[in-house]
């Protein structure tokens, strides 16, 4: 890749006249006004919606007409493109439609105001005079997407507060969401916030800053996302501002969702042809004390909780860590090439936990995995909270480990092979690799596991055979209740750690 050629400093005083040239031709084309707008305008105006009543946002009916072929019909006019000499990437709208009726404002903002960017037919290219009729009785946009300079998207906002990244390896996978709201609490029905503003704002270094306002019955905020395309990673710096309209039950910070329907680990759910089927496969977490942890997923009987107590975490995320296409043999959507997504927490988040909510799903369509911050004392009616943080979008890991990683986790049946099963029980295999491995002898390291509802009857870990600085740990174990085996599993040496700690759930068969 050649690198581009530094602006001069009159180029740069050019292309910001040019800018400013642009916005005004957009407002004169709109018949708006520009209006003041900053940081502190965008909190406070989140603050004065939280001491009114939640209004709804009116959905589009007529928008239910445009299903799914539809939309694959109708094109954003690549000469409507705002800001496609942008190095970082231009920005198109997405229309509304089934599948997102609800209506979003945008403005773009130059020189500390703010001009709105109103809804126009002629900014779409469509097939058919149905549709193009469908599109002229329309008001306004579902959503956007910033452009990559030669093909594609790789970043986009649409329905309610979610967004999305294609990251490194320009494969779309898992979701961000500005908010959770009781998504795993008993017998309550989970809150999705929306995004019901955006102002974008193009940065001197080709980055994109987006402002958005959520809106819900409970919540409202104002968030400020600065987003680069970048290597080793996409990263979007976030900055929160929220204010409690009622007291909540659980309050999800940086929430990521996933889908995974089986894996290595799970293979009895395999009931289509593809060896694996998931966008993330573990979560990762870095604790306050520098711990690092992982928890491969699973697609659990019924809907599982997992809360993970910290605090200060250091990180946490889903990633996608599998990246051998032979593990998954699908040459449609490429699930070795999903993102990784990192929260990076900025300042200290106090107390709380990371928790992981895992549903049962059938098949590939269905996001069934959400992971957030859960604070400790949950929000009051008229609290204001603040948080900030680094959301990475990955290919590989989100930090250098001082330890080894688990690379595969497997279950099967109990017991010798070649010999009767042990009834009521589960082997758990788990591959490490890392240089804190490197030389070891057999007798050198041990397995460290902890476990709770379930025993341990055997186990043992030693090097792989023809493979480099890895390790294998093996156990069988039965099952003691009802409920799922939780197991805490590292390798150790002279009381020091080898391996990151994995955290396995094991599910029994028949519940």
């Amino acid at each position: 890749m050649i690198a581009p050629t530094p602006m001069t400093r009159r180029e740069h005083f050019a292309s910001l006249a040019a800018f400013a040239l642009f916005t005004l031709a957009l407002a004169r084309a709109a018949g708006a006004s520009a209006e003041p707008f900053s940081w502190p305008i965008l909190v406070a105006r989140a603050k004065a919606l939280a001491g009114k009543p939640w209004r709804p946002v009116d959905l589009r009916s007529h928008a239910h007409d445009i299903d799914y072929d539809a939309v694959g019909q109708i094109g954003y006019r690549e000469d409507k493109t705002l800001w496609a000499d942008n190095a970082g990437g231009g920005v198109r709208f997405f229309p509304l439609s089934r599948y997102a009726q609800m209506p979003i404002e945008v403005s773009i903002v130059a020189n500390g105001r703010a001009t709105p960017f109103r809804y126009d037919a002629a900014l779409f290219d469509t097939k058919t005079p149905a549709l193009t009729k469908l599109m002229a009785e329309s008001d306004g946009f579902a959503g956007f997407r910033i452009m990559n300079p030669d093909v594609g998207d790789w970043l986009a906002f649409q329905g309610a507060s979610y967004f999305r990244s294609s990251g490194v390896l320009n494969q779309y996978g898992l979701s961000a969401r500005g908010l959770a709201i009781n998504t795993s609490v008993p017998g309550m029905s989970e809150e999705f916030p929306n995004f019901t503003h955006f102002w974008l704002e193009r940065g001197p270094d080709s980055a994109i800053t987006i402002y958005a306002l959520l809106d819900s019955p409970s919540i409202t905020g104002a968030y400020r996302f600065v987003n680069r395309k970048g290597a080793p990673a996409v990263t979007q710096d976030v900055t929160a501002t929220l204010f409690a309209r009622k007291d909540i039950a659980q309050l999800g910070i940086a929430p990521l969702t996933s889908m995974f329907w089986y894996g290595e680990g799970s293979r009895r759910q395999a009931i289509d042809w593809r060896p694996e089927i998931h966008d993330s496969d573990g979560l990762a977490l870095m604790t306050g004390k520098g711990e690092r942890l992982w928890r491969p997923l699973v697609n659990p009987p019924r809907a599982t909780t997992s809360s993970f107590l910290d605090t200060g975490p250091r990180g946490f995320g889903l990633l996608q860590r599998d990246r051998n296409f032979d593990h998954y043999q699908d040459d449609g959507v490429f699930y070795e090439k999903r993102p990784s997504l990192w929260v990076e927490p900025r300042g200290d988040w106090g107390a709380g936990a990371v928790t992981l909510f895992e549903i049962p799903t059938p098949r590939e369509t269905d996001d069934n995995v959400v992971a957030f911050w859960t604070p400790a004392k949950q929000p009051r009616r008229g609290q204001r909270l603040d948080y900030a943080y680094r959301l990475n979008w990955l290919g590989g890991e989100p930090q250098p480990l001082s330890v080894a990683r688990a690379t595969d986790c497997w279950t099967g049946v109990a017991g010798r092979p070649g010999h009767e099963p042990i009834p009521n029980a589960r082997k758990l295999v788990i591959d490490f690799a890392g240089g804190t491995l490197a030389g070891l002898g057999r007798d050198d390291a041990r397995a460290v596991i902890d476990v709770k509802n379930g025993t341990v009857l055997f186990s043992a870990a030693y090097p792989v055979a023809g493979a480099r600085d890895s390790w294998r740990l093996t156990a069988d174990i039965a099952r003691t209740s009802d409920q799922p085996t939780d197991l805490r599993v590292f390798l150790r040496k002279d009381g020091n750690a080898l391996t990151e700690t994995v955290l396995y759930q094991l599910h029994w068969p028949d519940g």
